[in-house]
This record gives C-alpha cells, structure tokens and sequence, in this order.
C-alpha cells in the first residue's frame, strides 16, 4: 500500500505510510445506558473506576497538545457520552480551543432530547447517532434500550439545525435485515445520511460466523435489486472511511444517500485511516484493530512528555487492522470507544 518512510523526514502529524493523522476520537466514559450486541459482551462487568476516567481538564490538556501537533477533528465518544455529568463543559472547552476546526459527537440519541440545545451551543457541529433498527421489539433486542427515547432524540436534534446528523446501522445477519428498508425511508425523508457498518470482532472473536455476518457488497447487491445505486465520489460529510451511494426508489419518498463501511471486505480499506482513538481511561490507540495501546494518562498525570506520548502513538500507526487474522478483542468495543 504505502512504503515506509524513516522518521528522520517524516513530516510531524505523518504516520511512517505517509498518512496525515489529523482526526481524534476521544471516549470520555466507557459506560453506556444500552448494551448493544456488538459493542460489549454479555454480562461485560469490566467498567473503568471512576478515579480512571481522565478527568475534563485532562481531555482538555490531550486535546489542546493534538492540536500542536496538527490535529483539526475531533469526535466525542463512548460508550455513552452524554451520560456524563459534565459532558458539556467538555465539548464547550474544546471548541474554544484555538486548533479545533470540527467538533462531532457520537451518541444512541437516548439522552438527546434533553441536551440538544446545550450540545449545539457547546460548539458540536455534527452528529453520528446509532440506529439499528426501526421496529421497537426488533431495537430491544440488539440494543436492550428502547426506540422511543431515540426517536425523540433524533427530533430534539433535527430542530437545532446541526450541520450534519449522519445515522450508523450495523450489519446484523438474521436480526435487522427486515429493518434495512424501513431505515433507508426513515433517513430519506429526513435528508439525513445513513451508513451500513459491517459487523467487527469488537464484543468477542465469534461474532464474524457466516450466522451473523453480512457484508457491505451483500447489501448492495440487494438494493440494486430494489433501486438504482449511483456512486457519489465527491460526497464526504465527515472524516470517516464510508464509501457513498445515492438510492433511489419508487419505495421512497426522496433519495437517500447511503454509506457503506467495509472493514472487512473492502480492499485498501486502511488506506486513507487518518485517526487515533484516546480511551477513557487515558490510552491512545493507533488502531481499533489492532492490541497496540500508549499510555496518555501517566505523563498527564506526572508532569511527563504528552506530546511525545502522540508522536509515539502516531509512529506505530500500523499499515492495517488483523480482523482478518483470528483477531481476539483485548478489551471491548465500549472500553475502546467508538
């Protein structure tokens, strides 16, 4: 894919790809109100303690020294963001920092209806909200939360006129494959962009049998059967790898422009990777795919080299993820973040 370049001229901000790693999403709580079945393994009992959690002028700090080094995106995750108690002084402060060109925040939109407003003033521009399924039994079931404070969620927001709210459904072979279309209506109508997301070893190393697996080009092939698909090559409403269709269907009320993300099927799917994850509890993880943690929290903590820890963490940037290598997940999807 890319040869490697030595460190001695490698610009700062470049992987040893050549890759501009500029995006940082940062979990700020590995705990969430919902307990979706590809994100935490049943009855996952590894929560952070609490004295773990880096604290709100240590997300700061990491943030403002990413900034330093070139970072511009940021991205707020969890587990559930937006049930900490101090989430909107958070995003408050980080949009006043002087690098921050674009503020996001991912959620599952059950706390949304409350906090819109104050997230909007905050400073967040655009949001991703998790929505894998329509149907209140069928949502239960993957999520054990229920739709109905996720719909009010997803109304509160389309009232602030964010820039962007983008819908996340992940792939799920025998449990949501009814809800693909009803989905794609809802987002249509909307206006609002949905991507499909294959199903990654994240909760435990099982989850990619032929059961449960469908991949990206499984559902395209099924949509052109039921519409036109027409590759939209200059449609990129975020910093992520979505590759974009617009659909169109005598079923739906307007077009519907549809993200496919592939982590396991698309060639060069790390290609363009221009990110790293920072956990909750204070380790910068250049891939989500991949064992390889830094340690942000001690030199946080000490007085130590913040800025080295992100160069370190940049410069073992690997060239790709192992999901396809038998991988085992250390830890899970919510103690990672998303």
């Amino acid at each position: 894919m890319h040869a490697m370049i030595p460190d001695a001229i490698r610009p700062a901000g470049t992987d040893a790809f050549g890759r501009t790693v500029d995006y940082l999403r940062i979990s700020v709580t590995d705990r969430c109100n919902e307990r979706c079945l590809y994100c935490m393994p049943e009855g996952y009992k590894g929560w952070a303690q609490k004295e773990d959690h880096l604290t709100a002028d240590e997300i700061v700090r990491s943030v403002e020294a990413a900034t330093r080094l070139g970072f511009r995106k940021f991205r707020i995750t969890g587990g559930e963001p937006l049930i900490r108690g101090d989430i909107i002084e958070i995003l408050e402060r980080i949009w006043r920092l002087p690098g921050t060109q674009t503020l996001g925040l991912s959620t599952n939109a059950t706390r949304l209806a409350a906090l819109a407003p104050a997230i909007k003033r905050a400073g967040v521009r655009s949001l991703n909200v998790s929505l894998d399924a329509l149907d209140p039994d069928c949502y239960h079931r993957i999520t054990g939360g229920n739709i109905a404070n996720v719909l009010g969620g997803l109304h509160a927001a389309a009232q602030q006129n964010f820039e962007m709210i983008k819908l996340n459904c992940v792939l799920l072979r025998g449990l949501n494959e009814s809800e693909f279309l009803p989905l794609i209506a809802f987002a249509a109508a909307r206006e609002m962009p949905l991507r499909f997301i294959e199903l990654m070893p994240l909760s435990r190393p099982d989850v990619l049998s032929d059961p449960n697996f469908l991949s990206a080009e499984e559902l395209l092939r099924r949509l052109s059967a039921e519409g036109s698909l027409t590759a939209c090559e200059d449609f990129r409403p975020g910093n992520g790898p979505a590759r974009y269709y617009e659909f169109r269907s005598s079923r739906l009320p307007l077009p519907a422009k549809l993200g496919f993300i592939g982590a396991l099927t698309t060639r060069h799917f790390c290609e363009g990777c221009n990110k790293l994850r920072l956990t909750a509890d204070g380790k910068l993880r250049p891939c989500l795919g991949r064992h390889g943690e830094i340690d942000l929290r001690l030199p946080l903590r000490s007085g130590g080299d913040v800025l080295g820890s992100f160069r370190e963490a940049i410069a073992n940037k690997p060239e790709s993820h192992e999901f396809l290598a038998s991988y085992e997940p250390g830890r899970p999807m919510t103690a990672i973040g998303g």
